[in-house]
């Protein structure tokens, strides 16, 4: 069983028992997060896609760590004009592990879509 989950402005996928991190979230270790923003559910035999979202399916989670990400170091130069700036920057996160994956158990099958779309039809026809 895995999801498709949209938190930050990217997308990640994830399972039961998975630690990702994500961009910053706000609350303390140890608490709970909840992701809404659901694109795609799989439970091993049937997929569904979002159009754009699931609005049935969240992911909840628990927050693991809160901290800053590894230095880099932003440079500019421009040569010949004796330009140079030197910056770092920490990118702060949050580890979040997955702790369930929830979905209605009952997805909509072809022949019921079928069904409603012949008697719709006739309906109209009447």
């Amino acid at each position: 069983m895995y999801a498709v989950v949209s938190t930050g402005g990217k997308q990640y996928k994830v399972q039961k028992g998975d630690i990702f991190r994500v961009e910053k979230l706000p609350g303390n270790v140890g608490d709970s997060v909840s992701f809404d923003k659901v694109l795609l559910f799989s439970d091993g035999d049937n997929l569904r896609i979002g159009q754009p979202l699931l609005d049935d399916v969240s992911v909840m989670g628990q927050i693991v760590e809160q901290d800053r990400q590894k230095k880099i170091i932003v440079f500019k130069f421009k040569r010949r004009k004796r330009y140079r700036r030197k910056q770092g920057h920490r990118q702060a996160y949050t580890a979040v592990r997955i702790d369930s994956i929830g979905g209605s158990d009952a997805p909509v099958q072809e022949e019921e879509v079928g069904e409603t779309a012949e008697t719709a039809a006739a309906e109209s026809a009447e």
